[in-house]
């Protein structure tokens, strides 16, 4: 695992190396430690606690009946929650990672709260996208704590090096997009799953490709995340199937900008 910068003044912000690349290639996943501050996602919070219309916040169903909600904007904007997708500490590596440049296909913020944030169940990404009008998996999402994420409230799960297997079919159940459960279940056999557990400001970067899933939150504290999805600009939609992940250039801004906001 990496460790990063904690200290938001320090210019010197932690960008990955070639052997951190190497570890994403093969493991699919990468975490760096503390690439925001504590204070930068306590401001984040703050700010979306009072920000977030209800009315605008997606409600989906797992396969036990459980809710679980979020917040997803099409583009990125000039708000809070643009200075962190756009932030330079995010776009640089993912563009590191992956080798071209890029721009923001998505940004949402999961709601997790206590005793009612529903699971989300195994799927990829990819498995999204392709649908979308993306022809290639080169994509990649960066998970940032907002809250401690634990085992307890539901922290991300991975399956290591399980985005080597490439694109797998989904389904749709109830409201989520559902990986197939027999290659599910032969790739649990033979990958090793991980729990991400995070503290606040920990940022994880994450392979299109990789499966992944959370359970419900049945703790006593609230686990929510903003989640940044960024594709190669070689890469944009060849149709326009949804609102967001269509190629707009990427207006990156300081490693300062939350604190300026």
């Amino acid at each position: 695992m990496l460790q990063s910068p904690e200290v938001i003044a320090d210019p010197n912000f932690k960008l990955f190396s070639p052997a951190d690349k190497k570890i994403f290639k093969e493991s699919g996943f990468i975490l760096v430690k503390s690439l925001f501050s504590a204070v930068e996602v306590a401001k984040l919070k703050t700010i979306a606690q009072a920000d977030i219309n209800p009315e605008e916040v997606l409600v989906k169903g797992d396969q036990t009946g459980n809710l679980t909600k979020l917040k997803m904007w099409d583009k990125p904007g000039e708000d809070i929650y643009g200075m962190f997708s756009r932030n330079e500490r995010v776009v640089e590596n993912a563009e590191i990672l992956l080798g071209e440049s890029i721009y923001v296909y998505s940004a949402k913020m999961i709601l997790k709260n206590a005793k009612e944030g529903g699971a989300w169940e195994w799927h990829q990404d990819y498995g999204y996208w392709y649908n979308y009008g993306c022809l290639l998996p080169d994509m990649l999402s960066c998970t940032i704590a907002v809250d401690k994420a634990t085992r307890e409230n539901g922290c991300l799960q991975v399956l290591r090096g399980s985005q080597k297997i490439g694109r797998i079919n989904h389904d749709r159940i109830n409201e989520q997009t559902v990986v197939d459960e027999e290659r599910l279940q032969e790739a649990i056999s033979k990958y090793e799953l991980e729990y991400m557990e995070m503290e606040p400001g920990d940022a994880l970067f994450f392979d299109g490709n990789i499966l992944h899933r959370s359970d419900s939150n049945n703790s006593d504290h609230d686990r929510w995340s903003l989640i940044a999805s960024y594709n190669t600009v070689a890469n944009k939609p060849y149709k326009k199937v949804r609102d967001y992940g269509n190629f707009e250039p990427l207006l990156k801004v300081s490693r300062k900008a939350i604190m300026e906001f």
